[in-house]
């Protein structure tokens, strides 16, 4: 049966982080993924996932120090920033016990394209060896231009390669449903295709990016289909509630989710 995390970026958001850790573990959730807890310290996040008892999974690096910015390994002539915000992620994601580093690559301008895919290379090879040091893996995700205008990685060929040219075991595929639906689709294909270099699944409702209960994509077909292929990681449900996240959770209740009162 799939296993469900709480993207604590997108649900439980009526409430400080971590209390949103309590509910995450009183709806049913076993796991929990953070995006950007940098301004709760980590040693509170912890002591909170501890008495949870839950599993902690992954975090972003920081999106940047300027307005506007979302990653920064890709991005040319910002090697040193990036290194700077890998370092923080690090620190803070072996500080909790979680698994994954999802390094955002960041808005590259067209013309700098050629440069960028060097350079976000070259970084990811860096950060997967300080990371294997820590036992930490890499995570990068394809996201799709229409949220993202000018993020450099947006589909899942392109990332499978930049993975394959970074050569590092470490360094793995977030596969996130949503955004692979929205830059080309086929996804059961895709999927079975792209399996071997997946380490994080995501799902969200297309296009409303709300729960996985709408849309155009039939999540129990492919949430069969991540049981029938052999995955053996979580699904983090990284959507934005249409209302109190509690009052949404009837689509995970095939899989252990229930609702709090």
């Amino acid at each position: 049966m799939p296993r469900f995390a709480a993207n604590l970026g997108y649900l439980f958001t009526d409430r400080p982080l971590l209390e949103r850790i309590d509910a995450a573990a009183a709806c049913g959730f076993k796991a929990i993924e953070l995006q950007f807890p940098y301004d709760v310290p980590p040693s509170a996040v912890k002591a909170a996932i501890a008495k949870n008892k839950l599993t902690v999974l992954g975090i972003n690096t920081p999106p940047g120090v300027r307005d506007g910015e979302f990653g920064l390994a890709a991005v040319p002539g910002r090697e040193q920033d990036f290194q700077a915000l890998f370092a923080r992620a690090l620190d803070y994601i072996a500080t909790i016990g979680g698994s994954a580093v999802h390094c955002l690559a960041g808005k590259v301008a067209p013309e700098q394209r050629p440069a960028a895919e060097r350079v976000f290379i070259d970084n990811l090879k860096a950060a997967a060896d300080l990371a294997a040091a820590k036992n930490i893996g890499l995570l990068i995700e394809p996201i799709n231009a229409r949220d993202r205008p000018n993020y450099f990685l947006n589909r899942v060929e392109h990332a499978a390669d930049i993975i394959a040219k970074a050569g590092k075991p470490n360094l793995r595929l977030q596969f996130d449903f949503y955004h692979v639906q929205i830059v080309g689709g086929d996804l059961l294909h895709r999927l079975e295709q792209h399996l071997p270099v997946i380490g994080h699944l995501q799902c969200a409702a297309v296009p409303s990016r709300h729960e996985p209960d709408e849309g155009e994509v039939n999540y129990p077909a492919l949430f069969e289909a991540v049981d029938r292929l052999g995955y053996q990681g979580w699904i983090g449900a990284e959507y934005r509630p249409r209302g109190r996240t509690e009052d949404g959770l009837s689509w995970g209740r095939p899989y252990g989710l229930v609702g709090m009162r």
